[in-house]
Formats: structure tokens, C-alpha cells, sequence
């Protein structure tokens, strides 16, 4: 690195992994004095035309002069970068700082020249796209505001790379050149433009990994067993419409074939290209297939082997070295120590994982950090025929393992613009990057559900993740108010995904229940009451309900347009058997067919073979006996063929797991002809016909998923009109930050005194009620003479502040007689007055005491809190979020979100506050935060919500430099 005493220091924190147009990788890192070989390399490699496009002359070769001059950066003024594959390069950028002359120049000229140049082979993958990012972003960093480019007219490719940058520009013609001037503040535009290339990159890598062309598994075992040789089996069984490869390289030189698999002893013996590679092989010995796989070609690696950061320290420096290694030759990496991968697309049909069998086709995408749980979702979402958690059929799943490099947030990016792909399940121990989820997550949610497990566990070992300070509760509200479905545990994530799964949004929280039995109607009922929908007076049909009072029943339900949705209670007749099981299935079916907009739930108590009616493989009709015509062999999940029995006999073969009592089916709506299992329709097909009615063993559990789904669907609608940030005429956003600037001239971290902060927050409209110093009780008569009475006199203690139940607080003081009681009593009860810090403040009308905070957190951005004062927040956590900027919408939301929202709002025939005014205060503290970054904290306690306004009697502000932002700079992959 260049060391000498006129170069500034390496910027190592310039270096970035970025993914490309096409999914694929390259390192950005600074040029230096060290890569003049590799610059000579990389210029021979690029073609005349490129070289006429970057000199706008011939120029075959550089000369000496010219790779010092390309080499050598004192990292102010002159900057290199280059984006490498393999260590080597691919394409350069640079920029000059120039001044008003256009000749070289140094701060404080904020101009500079930019260019790019890239090698033909890489040309049309973003490279150029990605540098642009990270060179302004650099730039900015040396006070750079504005760029120039010099472009030949033929040189579209640049000229396209300038303007769908995003940027404000200006275009000018001259002496045959087209000049390009561009200021490099991020605009909104620009940060779409960013984000949408984002997202079809990172979208496009995991395609890589989830469609290969053909698959290498790198440590099959020449025995049987393993798990190299078990996941090549289930790669094979499962139908892989691509080219599988066996790789071991203790194979004899004579072994060609493994358990019918072309075999060899390394990936670099395969003649053709491999896309993938699954990496079965001891962590010692990852290194050197990552090589044979990077200098093959290979474009993404799902490595199993475990023995990295789960192991300890150095597990953790060689998953570390792992995700350097790959990233180095392009490629991606799903695990170390993953479970794998599945796509059930007819058109590729790959599971890459350590399950033994192919999850039935469906229309939902499963994402798990833990191999463990992902197990258990899997099967769960596998059985049929019955099974405590129902049906349903999976599009793709990922288990991540460690997360050492493709993480939830890139799987999102795939699945929302995935066409085979309709409700997403996700399991996650943590969130790497809680801004960027989050701004995922609302995007996605507009689209199709998302629905999310969040465990209290630690980041995985070994990745760079920015800690967050925010409470774990904070971030589950944040993550709502983002349209994700927040759910507590695997159960509830299962019953709402099937839910969302087969059923449409529903229009509202109106709620019909009817039923064959009163009690388990209103065991439904008192559930949708606790969970906050509105349901109707329950429908009793009585025991002896037929099949056809059911269908009456339920389109009478359905028709009425005070319902938005229905729950059927079912208990079985007593000796009707499956054909009386699947005469009810039917009559519900027939009855929900015409009124497609309303979710229809069962919740149903399960006798004998009750489950295994109602969820049939392929149909509710009675199965045919097995001498009948067109009779098959029915199948179980695994696919094992059973015996065909008598009418309503058990199937004598072997069961799905979790199949009989207390199992939870679907009633299968459609009722085509029966079929062998081979041939029988998966989920996503029957999804085109009709629709499944999910069944529940339990009210609470249908009700509670039912909440979900109702609470998602009425935040897609607020979504579609989100509301806006107002303007106020009256904020002095200039005024402020000059008030700031010079505040943190006195220090890095200050928080600011009362004076200061009241005229902060008076910049921007927040008017702080006085409170004077009364160091003695003579200060404090004259200060309730200056203020005017009646008057309340305060401990401002540490311990006592904010604690009118200590006694620290004297209200209502209507003269100088009772303010020096009061003065006497407090410092009787609790000590001297240097010990109190008394002050003395005019009374405000009576309300209600809330309070108000707004906190910058490094990972989730800022935050603005409501809740009452005192007991409900401190005690009960009654406490209310949203992310800032907060609109118009949200600020009212957020003050009905707290469960002692009522208080406000006239509860037991108090009068209401004014909570217009209380919106109108949150708006302008979201406001403060979102345009001045310095302000890390502020919190407004209490806030007194009075009939007619509001008073703000307390208030605090801490400054500091604002925490970097990711989602403002260039693209990234996480840091090692």
C-alpha cells in the first residue's frame, strides 16, 4: 500500500463486495501504487473501441507515465477505484478534483472529473452502475459536490450510465463532445434508481442459487450414508431437471458413475459448466474446493459443512476468510453449515438439503435461519392427510445456517417480484440490518404477506452486524407498522400462513360464526373479542345440523354484508362416517364457491377419521373402492403407496406423521376425479381451480390467525394511501441547524441545558413551558411573582424527577403563603435544596400526561415514541412506535396504537383531550429529527393533553455527529 509521506492513509473503509446486475460479485477497493500490473493487465484485455471511447483517440497501450499516473492517489483529490474478480481487474473509475478553470485543483473546489473504464467482457453487468455509487459516495466524503464527464456521442452505454443515475444534471455540446454535469446529493430519484438495482441484483443472485442449470455435489461419499451422498440422492429423487455431478476426489481414476451420476474427482474435470455447487466436504478442506469452484466458473456455492463461527473463535476467522474467498471469484454463499435449498418449480424440481423428500409444489416461500426449525416448518408443511398443522404446498426454501453471506433481507428481494410466489414464512433468530428489512419488508408486504417468526437470539457469530439499542419489543412494533405480520411462535406463524395461503383478505373485522355446537360457538366468540375483532351474535345449527343446513347457513353468512368473514364450528355426527365427513366438506364448498371475496375458517373437534376425510390427498368425495374402475393406490406424504381398505376403513400401510387425533386439515374445496399420488395435482395447481377452507383444532388458534390476517389487510389498505409529511410555515429549518452547528462546535456528545434546548425546539414550533432555578425559597417567590400564579413547585433530582407519587411535586400554589410551605415541606421530606433542584413553573390546564421521545438508533434509523407518563410506559411498556419521517396517518395512529389510548378519548365519561393538538406535536418533533440528524435524542415529559391544547413542561436534547446511513450510500454486501 502506498506509504509515502504526501499520500494521505489507505481508506480501507472504501473497500466494498457488491453484487451485480447479473447476480454475480465483484470487490471494489482503492487503486494503488502496488497495482501497476495489474492496471497493464486489465488495459490489455480491453478492446480498441472501449480504449477510443475512454481517450477519444487510438491509445493501445499505456505508458509508464500514464500507469504512475493511474496508480498514484493521495486519496483527496485524486481517487482510483477499481472493481476486481478474482483479484484481478474488471473496470476502473477515477475522478480529479478540477477547479473553475477545469485545471487540477484542491479543496475548497468541490468539482471534479470523472471516468470509467470497463473490460468488454464485462460490459452490460452494472459494473459501471456500481462504481458510480461508490466514487460519489466517496466524493462526497472529500467535499465533492458535483461531477463532469466528457463523453463521445457513440458512447451510448456511458451516456445511459450518467442519466439513469438519478442525479441532477446538465447536458451541453461541444467540439464534437457531450459534457455531463451532475450534482451528487442523493435525490429521491437517485435513491430509487439505487434501490431498484438493488433489488434486481440481489433478487437475481439467489435466482442463481434457487435455478441452476446444473449442480455439483463437492464430497460424495463412495458409501452409503453421509451427507454428501444423501443430498446427491435427494437431488436425484427429486427429479432435477438439470445436470447433477458427483464429486469426490478419492473416486478411482476408473469411476465414472456414483449411484447413476456422472462422476469425478474434482469440479475442474467437468467439461461443462457448473452453476452450482453443494458442499458436503470437512471445513478444513472448504478452501481449496472454493478455488476449484471459483477458477471453474461456478456461480454460487450452499455449503453444509459446519465447524465455523457455531464452533467458537476460530470458526469464526474461518468463516470469515470463507465468505472472502468466494466473494473474491464472484460467487455467493449460502450457509456455512446450512440445511439447503429447494425449488419445487416443474421447470427445475431441485432439493439441494438434507430433506429426504420433495416438499409438495405450492405457492409459499420459506425462509429459516435455523436448520432445526426449518425441519420442523417443512415437515409441517409437508404432511397431508391430516396433521396438527395442516396443508399446504412450499414454492422455495432457504435454510441459511450461519447467514454468513446471503441473509433474509437478499431471499426477500427474490420472493417479491417471484411470480410463483404468493405468501412468505420466515423464521428469523435476528435481523442483521434492521432499516434495510424494514424497507424491504413494507415493499413486500404491499404485494403479498409476509409473515415473521422473530427469536431473541444473538446475531450469528462471525457477521458484521450493527448492534441495535432499540428494545426487542420496539422492533416487532416497527416491523408491523412495515405490514409484516408479526407472530410469537412457529404455530402461529404455520396457522396464518395457511390462512393467507388459501383464503382472500377479508374487508373488515365483522365476524359471523356458526356451528352444530353452542359451546365451541362461543368459545369463538369470547376469542374474537380478546383478540379485537367484532363478532356477531353466533349461529346455532344445533347437533343435528345436516350438511345442507351447513351450506345454507354459510351462504346466508356470506351474503350479508355486515360480515367480513366466517367461521364454521363443526363437531362430527356421531356414525355418519366419511362420507357424511365429505357431504359437509362439499356443502361448505358449494356455498363459499360464489362469494370468492370472504375467508371462510373451520374450526372443527375431531373424531376417529375425521382428519383423514376431510383432507384426502386429491379430494372431500368418498374414495372409490379398490375394485372399482380407475381405483389407484391412494399415497401417504412420503409418497409410499398404501393398501386400498374397506369404505371408512384406516389405510393399512404406513401413516403421515401426525396424521389421527388432534390432527388440523384442510378441507380440500376442489374434488377432482381420484388419481395416483404420481400423478396427482400440487397446491399450485388446485389454487388456479379453487380455494382451500383451512381447518383449526382449536378457536383460539383460527381466531387468533384470523386478527392477523384482518390487522395485515387493513394496513394494505392504509398503505395505499399512506398520507404525507406536512408543512409547517413557522419551522426554521435554516435557523435550526445554525443553532446546531454551533452547539457542537463545544463537543462531540452535549446535551443540551433548558435554555437551549426550549430554543431548539421553539425553531421548529415546540413551545416549553418555563421553569425557573429556586435555590432558595425567596428565589422561588420571585420567580412565581415573574411567572405569575398559581404556580407548581418541582424536584428536578435525578431520583425524584418526574415522580409525583415520591411527593417531589406541589401542585396548584395560588400564593407566595403556600409556594413557601411547599417549599419547607419538600425539603423536610427529601433534603437541602442543592439536593432537590427545585424550580417553580406557571400551572398548565389539567389533561392527560403523556410523553413524547424520538431516538436515532445506528441499525433501525430514527424512532418516534408515544405513550402515557409514569406507570404505563415505566411499568407496563405501554409504549407506542413509529420510524420518522412520520406522516399525518401514522402520527394519528400512533396515539390510538397504546392500550390506554381510551384516556384520551373521553373512557368512562371523562371529557377528551385534544388530540389534534398531540398529533400536531409528534409531526413537528418527527420533523426536527428527520432534518437534523445531530439531534440523537430528544424526549418531551411530561406533555400535559389538556380539553383545548396541549403543554410541554419538561423537555431534554442531546446532540451528536448523526451514525452513518447505509441506506444513503453506495451499494454493499455486509463487511468481513
Amino acid at each position: 500500500m502506498q506509504t509515502s509521506p504526501d499520500r494521505h492513509e489507505y481508506p480501507a473503509h472504501w473497500e466494498a463486495d457488491v453484487v451485480l446486475r447479473d447476480g454475480g460479485t465483484a470487490r471494489i477497493r482503492p487503486i494503488t501504487v502496488d497495482d501497476a500490473d495489474r492496471l497493464v493487465s486489465f488495459y490489455e484485455q480491453v478492446s480498441d473501441e472501449s480504449k477510443y471511447y475512454r481517450f477519444f483517440a487510438p491509445y493501445p497501450r499505456l505508458s509508464a507515465k500514464d500507469v504512475h499516473r493511474f496508480t498514484h492517489h493521495d486519496f483527496v483529490d485524486r481517487v482510483g477505484l477499481a472493481a476486481t474478480i478474482g483479484g484481478e481487474f474488471i473496470a476502473t473509475v477515477r475522478y480529479d478534483r478540477i477547479g473553475a478553470d477545469g485545471m487540477p485543483a484542491s479543496a475548497p473546489a468541490d468539482e471534479a472529473e470523472v471516468a470509467f473504464l470497463v473490460q468488454d467482457a464485462h460490459q452490460g453487468r452494472g459494473v459501471a452502475s456500481a462504481l458510480l455509487e461508490h466514487i460519489g459516495a466517496v466524493a462526497r466524503e472529500r467535499g465533492i459536490r458535483r461531477f463532469a464527464a466528457e463523453v463521445l456521442p457513440a458512447n451510448n452505454k456511458m451516456i445511459k450510465v450518467f442519466t439513469d443515475a438519478g442525479y441532477t444534471q446538465k447536458r451541453s455540446f461541444e467540439d464534437g463532445v457531450v459534457r455531463l454535469e451532475f450534482d451528487l446529493e442523493p435525490t429521491d430519484r437517485s435513491l430509487a434508481v439505487q434501490y431498484a438495482r438493488e433489488q434486481r441484483a440481489e433478487a437475481r443472485s439467489v435466482q442463481r442459487l434457487l435455478s441452476p442449470g446444473s449442480v455439483a455435489v463437492i464430497g460424495v461419499g463412495r458409501s452409503p450414508g453421509g451427507v454428501g451422498r444423501s443430498v446427491l440422492g435427494n437431488i436425484r429423487d427429486a427429479g432435477f431437471t438439470g445436470r447433477l455431478y458427483a464429486v469426490n476426489p478419492a473416486l478411482p481414476e476408473e469411476q465414472k458413475e456414483l449411484d447413476g451420476v456422472p462422476a469425478y474427482r474434482s469440479v475442474r474435470d467437468i467439461g461443462a459448466p457448473v452453476d452450482l455447487a453443494v458442499v458436503a466436504v470437512p471445513a478444513e478442506r472448504v478452501p481449496r474446493v472454493v478455488t476449484e469452484c471459483g477458477r471453474h466458473g461456478v456461480q454460487g456455492l450452499v455449503v453444509l459443512s459446519a465447524g465455523y463461527a457455531e464452533s467458537g473463535p476460530e470458526g469464526r476467522e474461518r468463516q470469515r476468510e470463507l465468505v472472502r474467498h468466494a466473494r473474491a471469484y464472484g460467487m455467493r454463499i449460502i450457509g456455512p453449515n446450512a440445511f439447503g435449498v429447494i425449488n419445487t418449480s416443474a421447470d427445475v424440481r431441485l432439493n439441494a438439503s438434507l430433506a429426504p423428500e420433495m416438499p409438495r409444489p405450492g405457492r409459499t416461500g420459506l425462509f429459516s435461519q435455523s436448520g432445526a426449525i426449518g425441519i420442523a416448518l417443512l415437515s409441517r408443511l409437508h404432511r397431508r392427510g391430516g396433521g396438527v398443522t395442516g396443508v399446504t404446498g412450499v414454492s422455495t426454501f432457504v435454510s441459511a445456517g450461519n447467514r454468513a453471506d446471503v441473509s433474509g433481507n437478499d431471499v426477500l428481494q427474490y420472493w417479491y417480484d417471484d411470480p410463483d410466489t404468493d405468501v412468505v414464512l420466515m423464521y428469523l433468530e435476528s435481523i442483521g440490518n434492521p432499516r434495510k428489512f424494514t424497507r424491504l419488508a413494507r415493499r413486500t408486504a404491499a404485494a403479498k404477506p409476509l409473515v415473521v417468526v422473530q427469536g431473541a437470539g444473538s446475531a450469528p457469530q462471525g457477521h458484521a452486524v450493527r448492534a441495535t439499542r432499540l428494545p426487542h419489543a420496539t422492533v416487532s412494533a416497527l416491523l408491523r407498522q412495515a405490514g409484516v405480520i408479526r407472530v410469537e411462535t412457529i404455530t402461529e406463524l404455520v396457522d396464518t400462513g395457511l390462512l393467507l395461503a388459501r383464503q382472500p383478505l377479508p374487508g373488515g373485522a365483522r365476524v359471523a360464526i356458526l356451528g352444530n355446537s353452542e359451546s365451541l360457538g362461543l368459545l369463538t366468540y369470547d376469542a374474537c373479542l380478546s383478540e379485537g375483532l367484532r363478532p356477531l351474535r353466533p349461529l346455532d345449527l344445533t347437533t343435528g345440523a345436516s350438511p345442507e343446513d351447513f351450506h345454507e347457513a354459510l351462504a346466508r353468512a356470506l351474503a350479508d354484508d355486515a360480515c367480513d368473514a366466517v367461521v364454521v364450528t363443526a363437531i362430527p355426527a356421531v356414525g355418519s362416517g366419511m362420507a357424511g365427513d365429505a357431504a359437509l366438506a362439499e356443502a361448505l364448498r358449494s356455498a363459499s364457491e360464489p362469494v370468492p371475496g370472504k375467508p371462510v375458517l373451520v374450526v372443527h373437534v375431531e373424531f376417529g377419521g375425521l382428519a383423514e376425510a376431510l383432507s384426502a390427498a386429491t379430494s372431500t368425495a368418498p374414495q372409490p373402492r379398490a375394485s372399482e374402475p380407475g381405483a389407484g393406490s391412494p399415497a401417504d406424504s412420503s409418497g409410499t403407496a398404501t393398501k386400498a381398505g374397506p369404505p371408512g376403513s384406516r389405510p393399512s400401510g404406513p401413516r403421515p406423521p401426525g396424521s389421527g387425533a388432534g390432527a388440523r386439515p384442510f378441507f380440500r374445496l376442489d374434488a377432482p376425479a381420484p388419481q395416483p399420488a404420481a400423478d396427482a395435482p400440487d397446491d399450485s395447481a388446485v389454487e388456479n381451480r379453487s380455494r382451500l377452507i383451512p381447518a383449526y383444532p382449536a378457536a383460539e388458534r383460527a381466531v387468533r390467525a384470523l386478527s392477523e390476517v384482518v390487522r395485515y389487510a387493513q394496513w394494505r389498505r392504509d398503505a395505499a394511501e399512506p398520507g404525507k409529511v406536512p408543512e409547517y410555515e413557522d419551522i426554521d429549518e435554516k435557523g435550526a441547524a445554525e443553532l446546531i452547528d454551533g452547539l457542537l462546535t463545544r463537543g462531540q456528545g452535549l446535551t443540551l441545558g433548558t435554555d437551549e434546548t426550549c430554543e431548539l425546539l421553539g425553531k421548529y414550533g415546540v413551545q416549553v413551558h418555563r421553569a425557573l432555578p429556586a435555590p432558595t425559597p425567596d428565589a422561588a417567590a420571585e420567580a412565581a411573582r415573574t411567572l405569575g400564579y398559581p404556580v407548581a413547585l418541582k424536584a428536578t433530582a435525578p431520583h425524584l424527577r418526574h415522580r409525583a407519587d415520591l411527593g417531589g411535586v406541589r401542585l396548584d400554589l395560588a400564593d407566595e403563603e403556600q409556594l413557601r410551605r411547599a417549599y419547607g415541606e419538600l425539603t423536610d421530606l427529601f433534603g437541602t435544596p442543592e439536593e432537590l433542584r427545585p424550580v417553580v413553573q406557571r400551572m398548565a390546564p389539567r389533561g392527560v400526561d403523556t410523553v413524547v421521545r424520538a431516538v436515532i438508533d445506528p441499525a433501525a434509523g430514527a424512532v418516534l415514541s408515544f405513550g402515557l407518563a409514569g406507570a404505563a410506559s415505566q411499568l407496563l411498556g405501554d409504549m407506542a412506535h413509529r420510524l420518522v419521517p412520520v406522516t399525518d396517518r401514522e402520527a394519528s395512529s400512533l396515539i390510538r396504537s397504546i392500550r390506554t389510548a381510551p384516556l384520551l378519548f373521553g373512557w368512562r365519561g371523562s371529557t377528551p383531550v385534544d388530540t389534534p393538538a398531540l398529533e400536531e406535536l409528534l409531526l413537528r418533533l418527527s420533523r426536527l429529527v428527520d432534518d437534523h440528524p445531530e439531534v440523537v435524542a430528544a424526549t418531551l415529559e411530561p406533555v400535559v393533553v389538556a380539553p383545548r391544547g396541549l403543554s410541554v413542561l419538561g423537555a431534554s436534547v442531546r446532540l451528536a455527529p448523526p451514525p452513518a446511513r447505509d441506506d444513503l450510500g453506495p451499494r454493499t454486501l455486509p463487511a468481513y
